[in-house]
């Protein structure tokens, strides 16, 4: 948003003055117009009155018509639509669309002008996030994206009014585009005036130009996005030849979570399919996420209750097993999951799959280059890429001299050691650094985990880090919170890290080094730049996953907003139905209920609002916890840690989000995940039956606590003189 020179606004002493006299008139214009009631009696009766009126003095009924428009627009009083209809049943379609036309823009440059010039602080505070939201349109599509808001409104006119002011567009433009924008909804609700003016009875409302004037008014929304799409689509494929005819209905980019579940969809519906993948079919969650690190994870679990065995009144022993054999294992089950994911099972789902690195060279042909360097080119009315992300490599000076692992390579480098890195350094706090340090810790390793924060799990509430701290560094992990990385280097054959914390430096010895502090979407090789496609951290898309192409989408990490396999799942939905049929229907991404975990032990896992972000954000609410040591089933089972947190909305049992801390959290999530989803209550959960003893028993109670802070302690006391009474 430019900043305004005090050359182009009022003298700061007639400021107040002329906001008061603006205040004036908007509660003299409400008071004088308190008791119109929009109905078709009172249009009926408007338009008799002004036609008598408008009989003995034409062009002053004209004039004074044309004046109130003005003033309604420019004071943003919801009176536009009934007084159109009511001006084209007095002056017809011809005049009626003439007055209401100038008066509109008029009305609507003047509220402009208010907000630019004397309301700025007042219009920001009041339109909050659309204010920002039309500026950042404004600053993205200049004129044409006020055009098409005033042809298709996603806000209401008197926002856009009063943001554009807020806005670098000039004040010609302003009025000019608003002029032409809104002519074509002008037109028809005049019409739709006219067509009230000729009803003589009741049965009137069921004639043909009635009829067809108000099915304009609701399909005039659908064509003028018909229209806007259309000139969008000729701008930005100006540059580009489309093939008369084209071999596939869609090509997917990667063959990961959302590029394998595009494609499985794109096949049951019949579509002519080609994945292409570049690497291992399966993506990172297959061969180098989710599958092996929960695999590892259950190993290392295991190693450490038979440390802790005395627990469950066993005998409590060291551990005796082989790294090797524990990595083996790993990439067994990562073997048994892959036909899941194979090239066998798409193909025989009606897939063509091919291997080989994509490019894009038009916004309908990809290019393909197998291993031996041999290229084909494929053309096809859509496009999903999927490509997927790969780990961030922090530039730490010497970094690549020491060498370093990454989520991606650890499984094959470490596959053939005796035993697990002596001393392994973990740099990165988050759900994945935090994971592997304790696996390797379990598993033998002296872990330093190295997060620069002021701590670990930062998205997390302030407890959860400290209680996943306290897991960690029960299993013997070096905690370093608020420790930058500054350099890493090697003397006298031995590796080091040095880091920086409260203005002292020290170095860390390492054998091993895995670098986990976050994945970056893979961007780069597949023609974006070449075809101007826009990049930030993510590919750029709207709510429909499109890309600047509407036949180009997006999906899984590569799009963002999250970096979870299930919503990549969930995202290539919408990907693959909007890419096939999005011709005729779309859906937009929904994420308005995303679950997510981190599988320590105990695992953490949260849907919806935490505290910290509900603090944020500025959003009430109410917190009712059940502290799991208290629960059954875990007490036998040795597990009771860990709590049910959720929030809701003051004085009501919607909830707003959930965190869970214990064994199987993730698994204990999805009653909340399902309840936010469908608008299910914390009642709705305290009525269902949980099987005993399990720990699921653990939502209902965190049900009940809710409950027991709602009942009226008034209530309470009547019942206990009810039941005082039935005693006799």
């Amino acid at each position: 948003m430019p900043p305004t020179t005090p050359a182009s606004r009022p003298r700061r002493g007639a400021r107040p003055l002329v906001f008061a006299v603006l205040v004036l008139a908007v509660l003299v214009a409400g008071y004088a117009l308190r008791n119109l009631v929009p109905d078709m009696a009172a249009l009926r009766g408007y338009a008799e009155a002004a036609a008598a009126w408008k009989a003995e003095r034409p062009a002053l009924v004209a004039l004074a018509v044309f004046a109130l428009y003005v003033a309604a627009t420019a004071l943003s009083l919801p009176l536009a639509s009934l007084m159109t209809l009511v001006i084209g049943a007095l002056f017809g379609l011809f005049w009626g669309t003439v007055i209401v036309s100038f008066a509109s823009t008029i009305g609507a440059t003047l509220a402009f002008l208010a907000a630019r010039f004397l309301l700025r602080d007042a219009v920001t505070a009041r339109l909050g996030t659309r204010a920002q939201a039309l500026a950042e349109g404004f600053a993205r599509d200049g004129a044409f994206y006020l055009f098409t808001l005033r042809l298709i409104p996603a806000v209401p006119f008197f926002a856009i009014n009063l943001g554009m002011g807020l806005t670098a567009i000039p004040v010609r433009a302003f009025y000019l585009v608003s002029q032409i924008g809104m002519l074509a909804g002008t037109v028809v609700y005049v019409n739709a005036g006219t067509q009230l003016a000729r009803l003589d009875s009741l049965s009137g409302i069921v004639s043909p130009g009635l009829f067809a004037s108000f099915a304009l008014l609701g399909l005039f929304p659908w064509i003028t996005r018909m229209f806007i799409n259309t000139l969008k689509s000729r701008k930005v494929y100006a540059r580009w030849q489309k093939p008369a005819r084209f071999d596939r209905n869609l090509i997917v980019i990667g063959g990961g979570a959302a590029g394998l579940v595009s494609a499985f969809i794109g096949a049951a519906v019949k579509a002519k399919v080609t994945l292409i993948e570049g690497h291992k079919m399966g993506g990172d969650c297959l061969n180098y996420g989710c599958v092996p690190s929960k695999a590892l994870i259950k190993s290392a679990k295991l190693a450490q209750q038979m440390r802790h065995a005395d627990h469950y009144g066993l005998v409590a022993t060291t551990p005796q097993f082989s790294f090797k054999r524990v990595m083996a294992r790993v990439h067994e089950v990562i073997a048994e999951v892959e036909p899941h994911d194979s090239v066998e099972r798409y193909t025989g789902l009606g897939v063509e799959v091919l291997t080989g690195h994509a490019r894009l060279i038009d916004p309908w042909t990809v290019e393909i280059t197998d291993a031996a360097g041999a290229k084909q080119r494929l053309t096809t009315r859509s496009i999903i890429l999927a490509t997927g992300a790969a780990p961030f490599v922090p530039p730490l000076p010497g970094i690549e001299t020491v060498g370093y692992l990454t989520s991606d390579t650890l499984w094959e480098k470490l596959a053939e050691l005796d035993n697990a890195p002596k001393r392994l350094v973990v740099l990165g706090g988050g759900p994945i650094g935090s994971e592997l340090a304790q696996s390797f810790a379990r598993l033998g390793s002296n872990v330093t985990q190295i997060e620069m924060a002021p701590r670990i799990m930062i998205r997390e509430d302030e407890e959860v880090s400290a209680l996943a701290k306290a897991a960690l560094e029960a299993d013997g992990v070096r905690v370093l919170t608020g420790h930058k990385a500054l350099a890493c280097g090697v003397t006298d054959g031995e590796k080091w890290i040095e880091v920086e914390a409260n203005g002292t430096t020290s170095r860390i010895a390492f054998d091993e080094m895995i670098a986990a502090v976050g994945r970056s979407p893979r961007l780069k090789g597949y023609g974006l730049e070449e075809l101007g496609i826009p990049v930030n951290r993510v590919i750029t898309t709207n709510e429909y996953l499109e890309t600047l192409y509407p036949n180009i989408f997006a999906a899984g990490d590569v799009a963002g907003p999250y970096q979870f396999t299930h919503t990549a799942a969930h995202q290539a939905w919408f990907a693959a139905v909007n890419a096939l049929f999005g011709r005729f229907w779309r859906f937009k991404a929904d994420y308005r209920v995303i679950p997510w975990a981190t599988f320590l032990d105990p695992e953490v896992a949260r849907v919806g609002l935490n505290e910290q972000e509900a603090r944020e954000k500025g959003i009430a609410y109410e917190v009712a916890r059940f502290d799991i040591a208290e629960l059954d089933r875990a007490i036998a089972d040795g597990t009771a840690r860990g709590f049910v947190k959720v929030l809701t909305v003051p004085g009501r049992d919607r909830v707003l989000g959930v965190t869970i801390v214990g064994e199987h959290a993730g698994d204990l999530l999805a009653e909340y995940v399902l309840a936010m989803k469908h608008g299910l209550g914390l009642n709705k959960i305290m009525g269902t039956i949980h099987t005993y003893p399990t720990l699921s028993e653990a939502n209902k109670y965190a049900a009940g606590e809710w409950k027991k802070a709602h009942v009226n302690p008034r209530t309470l006391r009547w019942l206990e003189r009810f039941h005082t009474w039935q005693r006799g």
